[in-house]
């Protein structure tokens, strides 16, 4: 096959598929599409996370490690290649849309940039962006694998990371739940940035040499200060377009980031800056897993 029939491939298996195209966020016919499951698989989460923690305890005196053989960095791998293939569908996606309803963006005055914040007042939870999202929503699942890894290598379980990995469950549903806006950037963004996270963390877990700076806390205030950045921009066109489409869902999901940026802070500072403090130089700083 050549090169062109393959990216017209990778095209129309990412972006034209008919299952994509005709998706629709469904509470009757979608895993995961209802209120009830969303909680009950959070609060499921927080207390395995919790009984694990407490059982290896009980159960090792030591806080020696459990070897976990080749899992985490198989885990890694996957999570950085599921990350790439949201982002290169959900950008696929998104452009496509753009290029079908550019006749209307036109009548009302909106770029393309505008609608990736800002999503029309009535928009549904169907078509392409949306198809993504929902796959987007169940790779968070995968995502809380990491506190069990955590759990059974280190002994270690803290609030930032039950809140951390759960948080993000909840406003993944939301943004389906009520078709809001600014989910497309933030796809975007958070699996750019998580692709490359978990690919250093396979880069580390296979034995290579780490960074000489906490490479994922880094990475984690990149993204949380793009999202800052995007959530003005939200605010600013809801007032200035008339309106953003789930307004009401991005107001609760700011204060969900807002929780989440308060404590990585608090996080960061106890966790971090005393060690690179101590370092003073160019040394190996091995990120604690979040």
């Amino acid at each position: 096959m050549t090169a062109p029939a393959m990216i017209q491939s990778l095209i129309y298996f990412l972006s034209e598929h008919p299952s994509i195209i005709t998706f629709r966020w469904s509470h009757s016919r979608l895993w995961g599409s209802t209120w009830s499951f969303v909680f009950a698989a959070i609060a499921a989460y927080v207390a395995s996370s919790l009984l694990l923690h407490r059982l290896l305890l009980l159960l090792f005196r030591s806080r020696r490690p459990l070897p976990l053989g080749p899992i985490p960095a198989l885990h890694s791998l996957s999570m950085t290649l599921i990350s790439l293939t949201i982002f290169t569908g959900i950008l696929l996606s998104a452009a496509a849309e753009i290029r079908d309803t550019r006749w209307f963006w036109r009548r009302s005055r909106t770029t393309p940039f505008q609608w990736l914040l800002c999503f029309p007042m009535g928009t549904r939870p169907s078509g392409r962006v949306f198809f993504w999202s929902y796959v987007f929503y169940l790779s968070r699942f995968l995502h809380t694998l990491g506190t069990f890894f955590a759990i059974l290598r280190r002994r270690r379980l803290s609030p930032f990371q039950l809140l951390n990995h759960s948080i993000p469950i909840f406003m993944s549903f939301l943004w389906l739940e009520f078709s809001q806006s600014f989910q497309v950037l933030a796809i975007l963004l958070t699996t750019s940035i998580y692709s490359v996270v978990y690919a250093y963390r396979f880069w580390t877990a296979i034995g290579l040499r780490s960074a000489c700076f906490p490479f994922v806390v880094n990475c984690q205030v990149v993204l949380l200060g793009c999202n800052i950045l995007c959530h003005i921009g939200v605010l600013l066109l809801h007032f200035i377009k008339g309106g953003c489409n789930g307004i009401g869902a991005w107001v609760f999901n700011s204060v969900l980031n807002a929780a989440i940026l308060l404590l990585f802070l608090n996080f960061y500072l106890k966790m971090h800056l005393p060690q690179i403090r101590r370092n003073n130089g160019c040394v190996a700083v091995k990120d604690k897993g979040t």
